[in-house]
Formats: C-alpha cells, structure tokens, sequence
C-alpha cells in the first residue's frame, strides 16, 4: 500500500475494484464505512454485486477478465476531457505520451461492449475519481488472479499517474494482503526474484552483498515462481517440495494434476500447524506452532511492523518455524544462524536491507508499529509513500491493451465460473472449519446463481448441483441471488470435500504466475436436492454478509 489504513477514513473518494473488502478484510473494511458515513463518494468495480456495492454512489458491474478494457475507458475519458494533472505528469512521471496514445482508441462506447459497464457510468466514475483531491484505489485478488493481472495493476497505476493521486495523504494505490503476513513475507525475501528488502537475486553487488554477509556463494538465477514450480512437478523435473504454512491441495488452480504429480517428488516435506490435505501426502512433517505460540514479527498490508508475542506454549512436538528452520540449515550444514533469535534475525534483515534499517524491537516495543522505509534509528516511519516524488525517480507510464482471458463460455460450457473467500471462512479453511461457532455460520460449500438462470436450468434454491469445468466437477448447494449477474455462477474455495480448485485455470499471469482463479468456463447439471432436515451454507442470506 502506497498509503495507510486510517487514512482511509478521511478519503473523499474511494475506487474499491476487485475487492470483496468487507468479506475478506473486514476491519479494514470499517474503515471505509467510516469514510462513506462521513460523505465519501464511494465507486465500487466488481462482477458480483457485493456488500460494498449497497453504499456505493456508482457501482460498474463488469464482466470478470475485462477490468484493462474499464481501465484504459477510465483513462481515455480523463485525457479527453482535460482532468489529467499536467503538472504532475510533466515533473514526476515519464512514459504519458504512449499511454495517451494506447487509450486513445478506449472509448467508453468501446469498453461497454466487452465490459458490460454502461458508457455514462464508465464517464461518471472516472470523472469523480480525477476531480476529488483526495482519492484512493484499493484493490485485491480480483485485480491479481488473472493470466493478465500485471496488465490490471498497470491500469490502475496509470489512472493514479494521470491524476496525481500520489505522495499525498488517502489517496495512491492500495494492494489489500490476501493473507496474514503476506506483506512481511514478501519483504523478507520469500520470492524467487528477491533477497530481503525487494533486492534483486539477478544484481551482481546485490548478490555480493548477501555472500558476504551469509558467508556462501549464492546463486545469480531467480528461482522458479509458485506456478512454476506446480508444473515442474508435473514434468518430474523437481525431486523435492517444502510446503510451509500453506495447503496446496486446496488452494492451488487446477489442482487434480498437482495432486496427481506429487508421486513424481523424490521428497515432499511439509510444515503446518494442521495435518492438512497436503500434509497428509508428506514424506515429512514438522509440526509447526500458531501465531500466539512464538515471537517474531508480523507486516500488515500498510508496511507496518508489528510484534508477535508468545502467550501460550505450543502443544506436543510443535516449535516456533524459526526454530524448525535455524536446526534444518544447521542438518544441511551451515552454522551462521545457530544460537539466533527473532531479534537477532530480525536485526540481521535490517542491517542488509536500508528499507527496514531504522526499525528493532527496541524501538517496537518503545514505539509501537514502525512502517517502512524507516531508514535510520530516528527516522519516524513512512506513513505513505512518494511524498517528495516517486521513489524511482519517475514514475512510469505502461500501455496496456485488453486480452482475453484463457478460457471463455462456449455452447458446451455457457457460464461464466468465479471463486473467491466469504466471511466466515479463511483461505483454505485449515482453522475455521476446526471451529463450531464459524461453522455454524457455514457448513458446507454452495454456488451463487441467478434466478433466471436457475429457472432456464430447472433447479431451485438448496438444491445440489453439480458444477463442472473442463478439469472436473464438484456438488454443491444452489443459493440463488442477484449478487451475480446472468450467465456467471461463483463459488468459495473453502470446502475440502468440494474443492473449487477442481474447476479453476492453472494458466498463469506473464510476470507473476498468479493463476486465473477468476474466470473459467462452467456448466451446472442438476445431482439432486438437499436431504431433510439440512440447511446448507448457500441459504445464509447475503445481507448478514460483511
């Protein structure tokens, strides 16, 4: 996130495209709440009429895939009608000229086409998004989980550099995290492009600088993406997998070919707090602890370091995973970490990275929270970024152009398949569903239908379908709704015995490898009806949610 999350209250404006925010990120979410209740003017984009979408002044029902064609539409209009910032543009950004010319083409007449978002309403949105001061993008996975996710990135970043939404308070442009810690995790280095502090594998002082300080000669390649790495698995070409704190046969696209391919690893380890579905096809498991069960610290979506402290013991065998890892290094013959604690792993990562390098858990615990970049030992902490400009010096323009997702509806498969997370439920349910107050909530998977297409299908509200893709099927509870348009059908990732990831695309975004979770062809057949006496999960009514 360019900027923070309090901010959020005191925005004018909030774009929110391809966010589910008060399901997925419910705090946060509040925060909005806070900001239309105290007059914000509130555009949300998203395929699904979500909760967000009831308090929005526009909402822009797209098509799921089509975001660049609403994007470079958004875009268009700001530079027909004069609603660019020419100052910002001229002093802190290169690349314009090409993007002007790239969107020049993107009527909104022409968006609407593909997109499905009326021209006027694509004109209203973009024109309140340039004109408000203080104006902010907040976005998730259904800007990511495409084969042309970057492309969506980039047009959202286009708008920000157009208008000048940047380096100034609620506004930039705010990636929410799908997942506790994502944020820190990232910066520590877990990526196949990066060391620590977002610094290149590929650079030659980079690499340097960490065989120095590692004492090890380091490998110049970047190592293979998530995506990636799911393939080679089925070509025989990795021998070994370490799985941490992650259930891939739950959550990764396409998942019956992984799971088939998993008897081509020599060795499959795997370390969880659960015996997961994917733990349970391990070669090795190291039992892991919970976040209340070790020290350490956490990164929240707004660059903000947090501490985590031991409060109970972890139970049995279980250990802290800086420990299991520190004792697994040592095994494999490297003795630079032994004796190390958080602190000292913490203070090892700052002192190689000049983002983090003013922040200890001295100054955590004296101070609190510390957002990065946090260069020096006095420095406060960012609050957002680009204040004094852009950090690379200019900011780039990228043009982009709309591509068709992987795989459309056709005569054989005529609807439209997305999958995402509800509020009860996280990722890949490993600790919700091990908990009775949640399930009681919802117990069991179900699929959004239209009435209309309900009715054309012959099936009713409860009833168990079978939805299928050309890569398998699974059964479900109908709840009809008119939260999704006709023709599309969406289904939550949750359910271990009826696994959406039976159904969804493995092909993966150029640049990152995300995987296209958010658009596939389906078909719904009818299996039946609920048995008596059961209330399936589909029939919570959608306005308890969020």
């Amino acid at each position: 996130m360019t900027n923070s999350i309090q901010e959020i209250r005191n925005a004018d404006c909030l774009f929110v495209i391809g966010s589910n925010t008060t399901e997925a990120h419910p705090v946060l979410a509040m925060e909005m709440k806070r900001a239309v209740l105290r007059g914000a003017k509130l555009i949300v984009a998203d395929p699904r009429r979500i909760w967000l979408a009831g308090m929005a002044d526009h909402y822009l029902q797209l098509t799921p895939g089509t975001d660049v064609s609403l994007l470079n539409a958004m875009a268009h209009v700001i530079i027909a009608e004069g609603l660019t910032d020419e100052a910002f543009i001229a002093q802190h950004t290169e690349g314009y000229e090409a993007v002007a010319e790239a969107v020049a083409e993107w009527t909104p007449e022409r968006a609407e086409v593909i997109c499905g978002v009326p021209a006027e309403d694509i004109r209203v949105a973009a024109r309140l998004y340039a004109t408000t001061h203080k104006a902010g993008i907040y976005y998730t996975l259904g800007i990511t989980e495409h084969t042309h996710g970057t492309d969506n990135v980039y047009g959202l970043s286009n708008l920000v550099l157009l208008t000048g939404h940047l380096g100034r308070e609620s506004s930039g442009l705010n990636p929410l995290r799908g997942q506790n810690n994502v944020q820190g995790a990232n910066d520590s280095g877990a990526s196949p492009l990066y060391y620590p502090g977002y610094q290149r594998v590929a650079e030659p002082n980079v690499q340097a600088r960490f065989e120095q300080a590692w004492g090890v000669d380091l490998d110049p390649i970047p190592g293979l993406n998530l995506n990636e790495m799911m393939k080679v698995i089925r070509t025989g070409e990795m021998r070994g997998l370490f799985v941490m704190g992650e259930d891939i046969l739950m959550s990764e696209p396409n998942v019956s070919q992984l799971e088939a391919a998993l008897p081509n690893l020599e060795a499959l380890v795997v370390q969880d707090i659960f015996l997961t579905l994917t733990a349970q096809r391990a070669d090795v498991v190291f039992p892991a602890s919970c976040f209340a069960e070790k020290e350490g610290t956490f990164t929240n979506s707004e660059r903000r370091v947090q501490r985590v402290r031991k409060a109970v013991a972890p139970p049995g065998q279980a250990r802290a995973d800086w420990q299991i890892l520190l004792d697994l290094t040592a095994r494999c013959g490297y003795d630079g970490n032994v004796g190390m604690d958080p602190s000292q792993i913490y203070d090892e990562m700052a002192a190689l990275c000049d983002k983090f390098a003013g922040i200890s858990y001295a100054r955590i615990e004296a101070e609190g929270g510390l957002q990065w970049p946090c260069p020096t030992p006095d420095h406060p902490g960012t609050r957002f970024l680009h204040q004094d400009g852009p950090l690379r010096g200019k900011a780039q323009f990228i043009p982009i152009d709309y591509r068709r997702s992987t795989e459309l509806p056709d005569a054989d498969w005529p609807m439209l398949l997305s999958t995402g997370r509800t509020l009860y439920h996280y990722n890949a349910a490993t600790q919700t569903r091990r908990e009775e107050g949640v399930n009681d909530k919802q117990r069991s998977c179900f699929v959004e239908l239209h009435p209309l297409d309900a009715a054309n299908l012959g099936v009713e509200d409860q009833q168990i379908v079978q939805v299928e893709t050309r890569r398998g099927h699974i059964d479900a509870a109908v709840r009809l709704t008119n939260r999704v348009a006709l023709g599309r059908i969406w289904l939550p990732m949750h359910f271990a015995e009826a696994r959406a990831n039976l159904l969804t695309v493995d092909d993966g975004d150029g640049v990152t490898g995300t995987a296209e979770y958010k658009v596939c062809a389906a078909r719904i057949v009818p299996a039946g009806t609920v048995p008596a006496g059961t209330v399936p999960a589909g029939t919570v009514p959608a306005e308890t949610l969020g």
